[in-house]
């Protein structure tokens, strides 16, 4: 077995253990220098959560792990193809390299595919069936938002 398999075992053996305790069929772990520093299994069903899907668990498990939100020369290994929030963070996080041990096509007699998901996404935001728009607000009074941000940073 390679070591990219070792890793999708570890990530479908937190998925089945997740099935057993009433979960969805979802695991995920993050993996840095040969070494497994975050695992996470989809909680939205216990936690009610519709964001705590496997990869983002593992995320901030790795994440508070190593002590920083940055995760890069890290990969994710994954049960499941990640669904684009998944795949966005990961992004954000750094992250360069993800495999997965199922596709949305294998996901998809059981409901569990976001292929049309990633389908929508791909369209301009125009034609997305989400109602998206850029509202400014405009406050002379106070210094711009990201401005405050940056003149804070600054003084630390």
């Amino acid at each position: 077995m390679t070591q990219e398999q070792t890793y999708l075992a570890e990530a479908v053996t937190l998925a089945r253990r997740n099935i057993e305790k009433g979960g969805r069929p979802f695991g995920a772990v993050v993996v840095k220098d040969g070494e497994i520093v975050g695992r996470g299994v989809n909680e939205m069903l216990s936690s009610g959560d519709p964001t705590s899907h496997a990869e983002l668990n593992a995320l901030r498990s790795a994440a508070q792990n190593l002590r920083s939100p940055r995760l890069e020369g890290a990969a994710v290994y994954a049960s499941g193809q990640p669904c684009p929030m998944c795949l966005a963070a990961m992004r954000m996080a750094g992250i360069t390299e993800i495999a997965y041990a199922n596709s949305n096509a294998d996901a998809e007699p059981f409901g569990l595919s976001t292929a049309a998901i990633y389908a929508e996404l791909a369209k301009p935001l125009a034609e997305q069936a989400m109602r998206f728009r850029h509202v400014p607000v405009d406050d002379a009074e106070t210094t711009p938002l990201y401005a405050a941000w940056q003149e804070r940073l600054a003084k630390t």
